[in-house]
């Protein structure tokens, strides 16, 4: 498929730049994927369209804080974005002039208490520069230095709001440098409403990663390299999900960061998802046979991008086409901080 197919005219101030005054005030567009029918709510009203024998998928990841400013040994200002930890305790980031930043170069990082740390960059991969600071570091140094990896269609620096509302209610595992958006959307009243109805509730892991963000710049969908993303499914959680899947009861994804994470640790063989660790460089494209996932709730995506491929391979990419269109008419906020859909 040509990638010019994915593309639409959005209206730049259509681009939430920030959440909505209050968690859970979001607009929800609801989508029949078999029909293309579509009719406008709010997400407050979500219990009244979720199966009540469905089992809801969270992702638990939790963002951190990975965007933090260094100064460079010549005096400049570097901005470095952490995306993950190596076994030997360096780290994989992105940097900002990366030509520039060198193996062997040295940074400094500090708070607003003058507490500092230093690195050196010793080496580069696939996703970045390899960092090696002077002493091991944790969970602690990003509270103290880092600023939330707002995504580059959000045209302001971050601020203290974002520190709880670029985050979902159920976050956990610290790990991803963009928030899973479609989780935003719900606070812990809403998630008792649903679990009330009798909806199941369960959760799997994947941190995610800034190629979420990535236009695909290949002619063709299926030439673009997708990025690596890890995942962890507890044992638990797959056997509720192949339980619920043995039972005929629907499989309610949130967001499309679950849905990558179940239908890449599913097992054809065993005809079911495996627990564990692993990692997934899945791109789901048109036609794609999902085994695992029956509905989703997702945030609305920006042209030409992975996200948008995957949902219009879930809905149908006319019907995807033409309810982004009404969305556009009736003024819906897009991307992260935007509103929401579901497809049933």
């Amino acid at each position: 498929m040509k990638t010019k197919e994915f593309f639409f005219n959005l209206p730049e101030e259509l681009i939430a730049q920030h959440p909505a005054d209050r968690r859970g005030e979001s607009r929800l567009l609801v989508l029949n994927k078999q029909t293309g029918a579509y009719f406008d709510s709010h997400i407050l009203q979500i219990t009244d369209y979720l199966p009540p024998d469905g089992l809801l998928v969270l992702n638990n990841s939790k963002v951190r804080k990975a965007r933090v400013y260094g100064q460079s040994e010549t005096g400049g200002r570097v901005e470095f974005l952490f995306l993950h930890e190596l076994s030997d305790h360096t780290w994989v980031a992105m940097v900002t002039k990366q030509k520039k930043q060198r193996v062997g170069k040295r940074y400094r990082f500090s708070n607003a208490t003058n507490r500092f740390w230093e690195a050196t960059i010793v080496g580069t991969s696939e996703a970045g520069k390899i960092v090696a600071f002077d002493e091991v570091i944790d969970e602690s140094f990003f509270a103290s230095c880092g600023h939330v990896p707002l995504p580059p269609y959000i045209k302001r620096p971050d601020t203290f709001q974002d520190e709880s509302r670029y985050q979902t209610v159920y976050a956990q595992a610290a790990g991803s440098v963009a928030a899973p958006t479609a989780g935003l959307h719900f606070t812990t009243t809403l998630l008792e409403k649903i679990e009330k109805r009798g909806i199941e509730i369960c959760a799997v892991t994947l941190h995610v990663g800034p190629g979420t963000f990535l236009p695909v710049r290949t002619e063709k969908i299926e030439e673009h390299p997708m990025h690596l993303e890890h995942y962890d499914i507890a044992e638990e959680t797959a056997l509720a999900i192949n339980r619920a899947k043995r039972e005929g009861r629907p499989v309610i994804a949130v967001g499309t960061t679950s849905v990558r994470t179940l239908e890449s640790a599913f097992d054809e063989e065993l005809q079911g998802v495996l627990a564990g660790s692993g990692s997934t460089r899945l791109f789901i494209v048109p036609p794609y046979r999902f085994k695992v996932v029956d509905q989703l709730l997702t945030n609305f995506h920006t042209p030409e991008s992975t996200l948008l491929v995957l949902v219009s391979a879930f809905a149908g990419k006319e019907h995807i086409f033409n309810a982004y269109q009404h969305a556009i008419r009736e003024r819906y906020r897009f991307f992260s901080y935007g509103d929401a859909m579901l497809i049933l």
